[in-house]
């Protein structure tokens, strides 16, 4: 059952609806077809229209590698994405940072005088003792509020729910303890990405959007897995990398249902205890995979590279080559999607670099992945929509 979100004329966002009826208003000329950054299509009405809306829950279920959102409201089910967070990518680079750091500093050394002599930087402060989180993990989770904010544009986002994670590991002995102190790359980065999600405004007169947090541990009828159980949904465990609903995306549907569907005590006339209350109807939705561009293929980083002088390291010769660049001598820029063209067949990618020299001229189109779909002359290329930092699939 697709819908397709709706928007004012101010930008206010509206109940979606059918796809035949937003048809129909393009075609009459009473809206504006668009296209959002994570590839949605919505329509813009021209004239005013009535703004009450129904409430619409977004679910975040948050993961180290990947990570699931849902977008749900009473009546279906309207969205499910699966994202794929740049942790690795993002921990490779700043390895990589922190090494040529320490070959600039050794080679800064003139290790021919003595020791005390030597040009020793002093330390500064003590950048150990600052509580800042690490890149690698801001970054998955700023993929993620990119992703909500992108949403609340265009639908009616009343409430977001959010899955905390809590690691049960003895740093000691590596492995499961009762003792509760652990750690893990998720519940570190989930407190700030909370409290950035409270941020988010609706754009009606409603103050916050609030926040609800569900615990993936919880055993009350509240967690994320009773929930998942009550509504029928199955998650596929076997393998989590696979980019389907049933892995991730399942989780973010539960927790969006959460707003709509609790548990709570109840007292009857011979008993007494917890139950569901609440209904909603979950129905098949679109589905799409999100991600930065730019990938990590057998340890070697392939993709989104901003403009460097020259290599880190010199080669033998102490000629220091150019590095990197997002811009091509064809008008395109690196992470662009295309429509590009080939044999009379029809390839749609994104560019992730180009070739010129006196013979060939040529233009690099990937998939999501950063996996190439081929090389196309700069005439059979022609431009969709300029780089915005996302790969939608």
């Amino acid at each position: 059952m697709n819908r397709v979100p709706v928007v004012s004329k101010e930008g206010k966002p509206l109940m979606p609806t059918k796809p035949s009826r937003a048809r129909r208003w393009v075609k009459e000329g009473k809206a504006i077809g668009k296209w959002s950054d994570l590839g949605i299509y919505y329509v813009q009405l021209i004239t005013p229209s009535a703004e009450e809306v129904q409430p619409i829950a977004v679910g975040v279920d948050p993961g180290k590698s990947y990570s699931g959102v849902g977008v749900q409201s009473a009546k279906c089910t309207l969205l499910q994405l699966h994202l794929i967070l740049p942790f690795g990518r993002v921990k490779k680079r700043m390895e990589t940072r922190a090494m040529l750091r320490r070959s600039r500093r050794g080679r800064r050394i003139n290790r021919d005088v003595p020791f005390k002599l030597r040009n020793h930087r002093q330390c500064r402060f003590d950048n150990r003792k600052q509580c800042k989180l690490p890149p690698s993990i801001k970054a998955s989770r700023q993929l993620e509020l990119r992703v909500v904010k992108e949403l609340a544009a265009i639908f009616p986002v009343a409430a977001i729910g959010y899955e905390r994670v809590r690691a049960d590991v003895d740093q000691t002995k590596r492995k499961r303890a009762k003792s509760g102190k652990g750690f893990s790359p998720v519940m570190t980065g989930q407190n700030w990405a909370i409290s950035q999600m409270e941020k988010i405004a609706l754009r009606q007169a409603q103050g916050i959007t609030p926040v609800y947090v569900r615990e993936g541990w919880q055993k009350d009828g509240n967690g994320t897995s009773q929930l998942r159980s009550q509504l029928g949904l199955e998650k596929d465990k076997t393998n989590k990398s696979i980019a389907k609903p049933e892995t991730h995306a399942v989780d973010g549907v539960a927790l969006a249902c959460g707003y709509f569907v609790k548990y709570v005590p109840f007292t009857g006339s011979n008993s007494r205890g917890y139950t569901h209350f609440g209904s909603v109807n979950i129905t098949p939705s679109p589905f799409k995979i999100i991600t930065r561009p730019g990938a990590v293929k057998r340890g070697k980083e392939y993709g989104f590279f901003r403009r460097q002088l020259h290599f880190e390291v010199p080669d033998k010769s102490g000629i220091r080559k150019r590095k990197g660049g997002t811009i091509t001598p064809f008008g395109l820029r690196i992470g662009d999607l295309v429509r590009a063209e080939k044999a009379g067949k029809v390839y749609i990618g994104y560019v992730s670099g180009f070739t010129k020299t006196k013979d060939t001229q040529n233009v690099s189109v990937c998939d999501y992945t950063w996996k190439r779909i081929g090389q196309f002359a700069p005439s059979k290329v022609e431009l969709i929509r300029r780089n915005n930092g996302l790969c939608v699939a």
